[in-house]
């Protein structure tokens, strides 16, 4: 998800940033060109956290500026298709859950918050199962699967979609529920098959 990674490229020093370290002055030029640019190879990068000089600069006539190139550190956020993430949820709308992992916002579809129907209380913002009444909406942690990545030039015009109809995804408390019913032995199935073998004894 979060990477280091690291690029080299041509950075241009104007002529009232050379009398500072130039160290300093690569790496504040290089924070306001790069941070939070989307880039479908790198991903979107969160912060610069290194530029040094490579080698001596260059001037190009009728401009008072020095080129250098540089060897620069991206912090940057790189989603993977099928990685499992961790995110909190910013916003509800009848038609799903966005959620923030990293620097941006991903979509759970209401179709894939949980296996069971759903129904959506918009003054609550909290969608409510209708088999178990579990509640979801505002500021949850979940855990949720990558299901689809677009990444295109800004943050707004980007989007992550998300999954969570799987075994040990969802809520973080219904994660950890799913965890000790597993330890004990206990299952969905085991209980829909307890349950059935009831009703099927009654007479």
């Amino acid at each position: 998800m979060f990477e280091i990674v690291r690029v080299r490229d041509k950075i241009r020093v104007p002529p009232a940033k050379l009398g500072s370290g130039m160290k300093k002055a690569l790496l504040e030029i290089a924070q306001e060109q790069y941070e939070g640019i989307v880039d479908e190879d790198l991903g979107i990068i969160v912060s610069v956290i290194n530029a040094k000089k490579s080698g001596e600069g260059k001037i190009v006539p009728g401009d008072g500026a020095v080129y250098y190139q540089a060897e620069l550190e991206f912090l940057v956020f790189r989603p993977r298709l099928h990685e499992v993430v961790e995110g909190i949820v910013t916003e509800t709308a009848e038609f799903g859950l966005f959620v923030r992992v990293g620097p941006m916002d991903g979509l759970i579809h209401v179709s894939q918050i949980m296996d069971e129907y759903l129904n959506y209380d918009s003054k609550g913002s909290v969608f409510i199962s209708k088999e178990s009444k579990q509640r979801i909406g505002l500021n949850d942690k979940v855990l949720a699967r990558i299901v689809s990545i677009s990444l295109k030039g800004t943050l707004a015009d980007s989007k992550l979609g998300l999954t969570m109809r799987q075994p040990f995804l969802g809520k973080l408390q219904w994660v950890e529920q799913q965890i000790k019913d597993a330890r004990s032995g206990k299952t969905k199935e085991g209980e829909k098959k307890k349950k059935a073998a009831k009703k099927g004894g009654k007479k």
